[in-house]
């Protein structure tokens, strides 16, 4: 089998210790993927595996084997163009430095998807009903994903914005 990347087939590394990281970034050039700590706790090297947010820092590359991998350089538009929540970040200014930004932004994503299945997070008020995205649930659901330059108002923005043209 093959790991699918971004719409190509990639062939699974031989060696089974290779993280998605180091083959997203050492072995295949696409480096919009970040290393931020190598554990799990910043959310820089998040990407889309099946439409689902991981961290590729702790995720095998064996273990997306036949499943499909979406990194920030695979959610553009078919003529180059940056995709809707990229270009509300920029509008926005929901990045200073951009190192956590392609994380972010999968992240996000993922998490509309997340709430769109109706998925509580810590703060949803009513586990009976659909979550209402407020600031404060959004805010929640992308704790995992850290900006040390203090974007995150920005961030929050561009995710409503976006919200509020994928609505129309």
């Amino acid at each position: 089998m093959a790991i699918i990347i971004n719409g190509s087939d990639y062939a699974v590394p031989a060696d089974p210790r290779v993280s998605l990281l180091d083959l997203l970034r050492d072995r295949l050039g696409l480096t919009g993927t970040k290393l931020g700590c190598n554990q799990g706790a910043c959310g820089a090297c998040t990407v889309l595996v099946d439409d689902q947010r991981i961290l590729s820092c702790l995720t095998l590359a064996v273990q997306v084997d036949g499943r499909e991998v979406r990194t920030i350089e695979g959610l553009g538009q078919e003529d180059g163009g940056l995709h809707p929540l990229q270009e509300a970040f920029i509008r926005h200014d929901g990045l200073q430095c951009g190192y956590c930004t392609p994380g972010q932004i999968c992240s996000a994503l993922a998490m509309l998807e997340e709430a769109g299945r109706g998925d509580p997070s810590h703060v949803t008020a009513d586990l009976s009903a659909a979550p209402l995205l407020t600031r404060e649930e959004i805010r929640e659901r992308m704790s995992g994903n850290l900006c040390r330059c203090g974007a995150h108002n920005g961030i929050v923005e561009a995710i409503e914005d976006y919200m509020a043209g994928a609505d129309a």
